[in-house]
């Protein structure tokens, strides 16, 4: 029995893939315009409606921690409202073009 499930009466959510979803309400959303294969990582660009840092999760299909923020082909710490940036994932999320994924504190 884990922490969470002691004081929520539950265990964090499990989605494909093994990673997991601590908390319960998405602190953004990002709209997919494009989806990229770059050296076996799967990256999304698009447009973000909230605040974005590395490693907070994507969820789309499947949950993916976000690995780098990248605005105008520069890596940045995060990403505000209306920003139009890529997302470089560490797994997969299996999103599509014109898709708008939750994005979650991890």
């Amino acid at each position: 029995m884990g922490i969470l499930e002691k004081l929520f009466g539950r265990a964090p959510k499990e989605v494909g893939g093994g990673e997991f979803i601590a908390s319960r309400k998405p602190v953004a959303r990002f709209r997919v315009e494009q989806t990229l294969n770059i050296l076996g990582k799967e990256t999304l660009i698009g447009t973000v409606e909230g605040i974005i840092y590395p490693g907070y999760k994507v969820r789309g299909r499947d949950i993916a921690p976000i690995r780098e923020i990248q605005r105008e082909r520069k890596r940045v710490d995060f990403a505000v409202d209306g920003d139009r940036v890529a997302l470089i994932l560490e797994g997969r999320a299996n999103a599509k073009n014109g898709e708008v994924l939750e994005v979650y504190r991890s």
